[in-house]
């Protein structure tokens, strides 16, 4: 006997008609545009790189055919024998390592006080936080050259003249690595604090466990900006360094081509593009983390 319960029959299901792509033709008007857009890319590229094709190619010529009338890019052979030349005309291996204990020292000393600064210009509610951080962000405003006496005396009275602190301590507590982490934190939720605090977590643990980690993009930004700024600085090492040849940096090194016996024009660009090196590597390791960084950090916050 039948229980009384309807049951529908089973029926098969209805086949899905296969999505079609909608496939967007460009016109020939487009296609024109677009290939002028990229040419002109091209050519824009073109006009930037053009000076470090010719440092390479300069680097590569023999001595006497550094400067030739008419001028050509490259020589009458490739002399690989410049770049060590490079090396034993000059120290420049110290400076070198030099050039590269100053700027990672300098970054990571930066990274450190700007990571802590932003955290807590954004995250923190104390007494006066804003006022503090124009005040703070205002330093921005003064040139770097307006500095040096004022710096230079500090560093005499600690008797840091011609020694590595003067070099890194001065540039190292800036309020643009602060400026950045701010605008970063200030667009982090503030239930992932709330989360945090939930699960038992104090102020320091959800710094170190939440926040930190998510400022790595950020970070790269600043270890970038900050890398190249101490690796290029020339006016503060020229002024504070006695002794090149113990804690000169690189555009100080490249300064000591040029002597009273002449400009060693092939031996300076060989050196230049050694110097590249390092930061080409460090564009390289953090580009997947620069692009990410530099739009979070512009964002204003709430």
């Amino acid at each position: 006997m039948s229980s009384g319960i309807g049951v529908r029959p089973r029926t098969a299901a209805a086949p899905t008609r296969p999505v079609k792509k909608r496939v967007v033709q460009r016109t020939t008007g487009q296609r024109v545009k677009s290939t002028i857009g990229y040419v002109i890319l091209c050519l824009i590229a073109l006009a930037f790189i053009s000076p470090l094709i010719y440092m390479v190619a300069t680097s590569l010529k023999p001595a006497a055919e550094t400067f030739t009338t008419p001028p050509t890019l490259w020589g009458s052979a490739i002399v690989w024998q410049n770049y060590v030349d490079a090396f034993t005309y000059l120290p420049f291996a110290r400076f070198l390592v030099n050039g590269l204990f100053v700027a990672i020292a300098g970054t990571a000393i930066n990274m450190a006080v700007a990571v802590l600064s932003g955290y807590a210009f954004s995250r923190l509610r104390w007494r006066g936080r804003n006022t503090v951080f124009v005040l703070f962000l205002a330093t921005l405003m003064i040139p770097q050259d307006v500095l040096v006496i004022p710096m230079y005396v500090m560093m005499q009275g600690f008797g840091w003249v011609d020694t590595f602190q003067a070099l890194i301590i001065p540039w190292a507590f800036t309020a643009l690595g602060a400026f950045l982490l701010r605008q970063f934190f200030l667009t982090v939720p503030q239930e992932l604090d709330d989360a945090a605090r939930v699960d038992g977590a104090g102020t320091v643990r959800t710094f170190f466990l939440v926040m930190l980690p998510l400022a790595r993009p950020t970070l790269a930004v600043l270890a970038v900006f900050s890398f190249i700024t101490y690796w290029n600085s020339f006016l503060w090492p020229l002024i504070v360094v006695n002794d090149v040849n113990a804690h000169g940096t690189i555009p100080l090194g490249l300064q000591q081509f040029f002597g009273q016996q002449g400009s060693q024009w092939n031996l300076v660009m060989a050196a230049s593009v050694i110097s590249m090196v390092p930061t080409v590597i460090l564009l390289i390791l953090l580009q997947r983390h620069l692009v990410k960084g530099i739009v979070t950090s512009g964002l204003g916050g709430r």
